[in-house]
């Protein structure tokens, strides 16, 4: 059930065929970015999209009184960016790294050339766009429908899942910042304090610093509501 509140679109590259794949490797400039770098800004014109090959970004909105609200974290081997494109839209939104990340750029005029020759690129992001849209509607539902708690538990599942090494076994530690944390799950910092205090407390997360490790899914599962 956590999945139709997780956003990843992995697939995208994974899927195509080896000839798209050498035609799409062929015209992306990989590019470094800091922590804390901005990809792209919301209301700018997309001159392109974006791969990312190696760290982690953040894609989030600013309400009117300046309060930033994450959307969504995108891990390695994501595209982004693209939808702009697509709608022929300013970017709706702001992306900004969370740590050192490394990111392909691939121009608008290679995207959409791409698109004209790939099938199955095409056919790959109406799909994505489609899960885009019904994760967005699910994170809408629970910002505006449930409590600070619940939320704060579901960031955390969510959370574990975008940290979770492929087939690893290792513990997983979620290393994002209270700040950014808070934003996510839509509350203040001192709330969010709160919160974490009572979870630690009931041994439902392990905090070491600034990095929080679940112990308890089923529990905290439940504190979510999403069942």
């Amino acid at each position: 059930m956590i999945s139709k509140f997780i956003f990843n679109n992995q697939y995208l590259f994974d899927e195509l065929p080896d000839s798209d794949k050498e035609l799409l490797q062929g015209v992306m400039q990989n590019r470094n970015y800091r922590k804390n770098d901005a990809i792209f800004t919301d209301g700018t014109i997309p001159s392109g999209i974006f791969y990312l090959k190696a760290g982690k970004v953040k894609k989030y909105k600013v309400d009117n009184e300046g309060r930033e609200q994450i959307i969504y974290i995108y891990n390695s081997g994501e595209f982004f960016g693209y939808s702009a494109i697509l709608s022929n839209e300013c970017y709706g939104d702001t992306t900004q790294a969370l740590e050192n990340s490394i990111i392909s750029f691939i121009s608008k005029e290679d995207f959409l050339k791409l698109l004209d020759t790939s099938v199955v690129f095409s056919r790959l992001l109406l799909r994505s766009l489609s899960h885009e849209f019904s994760v967005m509607a699910n994170l809408m539902t629970v910002l505006s429908q449930r409590t600070v708690r619940e939320r704060v538990a579901l960031s955390l599942l969510i959370l574990h899942n975008k940290y979770k090494g492929s087939g690893t076994v290792d513990p997983v530690f979620i290393t994002l910042s209270r700040a950014d944390l808070a934003n996510m799950a839509g509350t203040a910092n001192e709330t969010l304090a709160r919160i974490l205090h009572d979870f630690k407390k009931d041994q439902l997360i392990l905090m070491e610093g600034r990095k929080i490790q679940v112990l308890n899914f089923k529990m905290l599962t439940q504190i979510a509501n999403f069942m």
